[in-house]
């Protein structure tokens, strides 16, 4: 460690190399070509969802309300990272400046904590739709909706605030290569040269509590919706009640089996080679897969797809 009387900005480099795959060259084109498409795929998939919810007028539920934050949520998430990814597959300089890095991980992970909360409002709505279906106007109202929604987006933006506050004063004393296609914090504490025991366990604290308490409810509230389920006599009311979820805890399996494994367990001690890949699973294949989950398990989705498409149509002859 350097003496104690040099400023931060000396044990810092001005730029970090994101290693990525460049160990494996033979995998850049593939990988390049898989992320390219992926991310297409997502910024229509997600902004034809958004599209519909706004316009449509039958889809003006609460669930698409929540829909459309959870669309533009994976929008930003993919554009936070996808771009400078595909940048540096393209180019033989892998790199990323100190503050773009700092930049990339503060939304990174403001938009992750949101969307946890936002998941768990979407349960809380199902819920409230299967188990309460005569109160679910009356309490699954607009305001509360917007309200949730603020809640979601104010937490995660906290929870970001601390992680940087408490990233930015790390030293790297002059290391500069990540083993990661984007910066994140537990590859940047990983790298840091300096006791990061602290950093371990806020981040482990505010991860519990942004990811294992959002899964306790989720999970609560589909306990209680299949209880319900599981009472009502037709099997056809059954049917529609468990296609209504299925879509949900499909999204919430892929969201969060892979961020419970990246950030819980201390950052200091986790395998940054199997690490990087699953974030990249999450970065960009869970957001591309969102919209075709949730428009294939759903008819009112497709239904108001197809209207808009149509309008398109008519607009371009």
């Amino acid at each position: 460690m350097r003496s104690g009387n040099k400023s931060l900005l000396e044990y810092n480099p001005e730029n970090f190399i994101l290693l990525g795959v460049s160990d494996r060259p033979w995998l850049e084109l593939p990988l390049f070509v898989i992320l390219l498409v992926s991310y297409i795929l997502a910024m229509l998939g997600n902004i034809a969802i958004i599209l519909v919810s706004k316009l449509d007028t039958q889809l003006q539920s609460p669930m698409y309300i929540f829909l459309s934050h959870l669309s533009f949520l994976d929008l930003c998430y993919t554009t936070t990272t996808v771009p400078q990814m595909l940048f540096n597959m393209g180019s033989s300089m892998k790199t990323i400046s100190y503050g773009g890095c700092t930049v990339q991980y503060a939304i990174f992970h403001w938009l992750g904590c949101t969307e946890c909360i936002v998941l768990a409002a979407m349960a809380l709505d199902r819920y409230v739709a299967i188990c309460e279906p005569l109160r679910y106007a009356i309490i699954m109202h607009r305001p509360l909706c917007q309200q949730l929604v603020a809640v979601a987006w104010v937490s995660g933006f906290g929870n970001s605030l601390v992680q940087v506050a408490l990233t930015v004063q790390l030293p790297f004393c002059g290391q500069r290569v990540l083993n990661n296609f984007f910066c994140e914090v537990p590859a940047m504490i990983k790298l840091s040269c300096a006791d990061t025991a602290v950093n371990d366990a806020t981040l482990s604290v505010l991860v519990a509590f942004f990811v294992l308490i959002p899964l306790a409810l989720i999970l609560l509230s589909y306990g209680f919706i299949a209880r319900a389920v599981l009472r009502i006599q037709s099997s056809k009311g059954r049917h529609k009640a468990f296609g209504t979820c299925s879509s949900h805890l499909v999204v919430v399996s892929l969201f969060y089996l892979p961020a419970i494994y990246m950030y819980l367990q201390p950052p200091s001690s986790y395998s940054q080679e199997q690490g990087k890949f699953i974030s990249l699973f999450y970065s960009i294949i869970t957001p591309t897969l969102n919209p075709f989950i949730y428009t294939l398990r759903n008819k009112d989705v497709k239904g108001a797809l197809r209207r808009l498409l149509e309008k398109i149509w008519r607009i371009c002859r």
